[in-house]
């Protein structure tokens, strides 16, 4: 979501403002005639692309969870031969941006993980488990005094600050998105150099 350039299909449009709405209003508050006339269709036209709101919930969960993780993935496989310190940045880097642009999914994600089918919500907790252990291999190379509980304490206490964009306000009362993105990785950074101490 965050990556694209291309214009958004209407399958992601309907996600975007469906995130969006139920970030706002949460799931129960929000009903598909909403979320049509958010992207100009009727709510029963939004059947053609999803059977309902929980499968709408379902895709933007367990899509968000899978696109972290192939994200990192990719970060680490293009910093091959790369310094350890320059790959946790790239991976700090990566998560800053999810935090800074997909602040909905992060909400939605805190409150309605529970509104999931247990498959879906097993396979978002599988997704996320990945994340984590690719972070914490990365961490202890670049810290390896760090036991891997701790460096794995250290990821989600990290990922804690990240995702908190949420709750810094609105968007336009930030000091900018570079400067708020600056700020996140230096208190990242921050975060693991005191972890590894």
């Amino acid at each position: 979501m965050a990556t694209r350039t291309d214009a958004p299909t209407r399958r992601e449009q309907i996600l975007k403002e469906a995130a969006r709405l139920f970030a706002e209003r949460g799931f129960h508050g929000v009903g598909v005639d909403e979320i049509g006339a958010a992207v100009g269709i009727s709510g029963p036209g939004l059947y053609r692309h999803f059977a309902g709101k929980d499968a709408m919930l379902a895709e933007l969960l367990v899509g968000i969870s899978g696109q972290l993780l192939t994200g990192a993935k990719r970060r680490l496989q293009e910093a091959d031969g790369v310094p350890a310190a320059a790959v946790l940045d790239s991976l700090i880097e990566g998560h800053i941006d999810f935090a800074l642009d997909d602040r909905p999914l992060i909400t939605l994600h805190d409150r309605e993980l529970d509104r999931l089918r247990d498959t879906d919500r097993k396979l978002v907790r599988q997704l996320q488990r990945q994340y984590v252990e690719l972070w914490v291999e990365v961490v202890r190379t670049v810290y390896p005094g760090l036991t891997e509980p701790t460096a794995r304490s250290a990821v989600h206490s990290v990922f804690g600050l990240l995702n908190s964009t949420p709750h810094l306000g609105r968007p336009d009362s930030l000091p900018g998105r570079a400067g708020t993105a600056a700020l996140l990785h230096r208190m990242a950074r921050g975060a693991f150099a005191a972890a590894g101490a």
